[in-house]
């Protein structure tokens, strides 16, 4: 005799283990996220953005960004390799230097005068919103799935929603 497979039942049970097994990834994407939803809202996560003199072009050089850097000591500058990225803002007037080390300094793009420098946490906190803080392997093997049991849980979800009207539907017509 074969067994009749019974869809609601595995429905139940899968999004029932699936929300067990991804608890903590999601807790951390989720958190992460909230997070990163704020980030223009709390200087605590990413530092406000210092207008400069505002101009059509940027009037200092490379070099000069470099040499202004060098002067903050939290930011650790010594050369071009402990800068991760300059963020030229030419409406702002200003270029935000980050450093490997999370530290950010803001240049006005006109006078060269250092207009802020603080710590930014939000390249930490995206990093940690995929995964990818802990180990790329861990982005990919446990963030990834953990997506895609989720993305599975909402339709498992939706199914479970909808269900109970679709038999009171069925027991209309008959």
């Amino acid at each position: 005799m074969k067994k009749r497979f019974h869809w609601n039942k595995w429905t139940r049970k899968s999004h029932h283990w699936g929300a067990i097994v991804i608890l903590i990834p999601v807790v951390i994407i989720i958190g992460s996220g909230i997070l990163l939803q704020v980030k223009k809202e709390i200087d605590w996560i990413q530092p406000q953005t210092i207008a400069g003199s505002v101009k059509n072009s940027p009037s200092i050089p490379f070099d000069r960004i470099l040499t202004i850097a060098k002067t903050i000591p939290e930011a650790k500058i010594q050369s071009w390799k402990d800068i991760d990225r300059l963020d030229v803002r030419i409406q702002k007037g200003i270029v935000k230097v980050r450093s490997q080390n999370n530290w950010e300094v803001q240049i006005d793009t006109q006078t060269g005068e250092v207009l802020q420098t603080a710590y930014r946490r939000s390249d930490i906190i995206e990093s940690i919103h995929d995964g990818s803080w802990f180990h790329d392997k861990v982005k990919l093997w446990i963030f990834l799935p953990t997506g895609i049991v989720l993305f599975i849980l909402w339709i498992t979800g939706l199914y479970m929603l909808i269900l109970p009207y679709i038999v009171k539907w069925k027991r209309k017509l008959k």
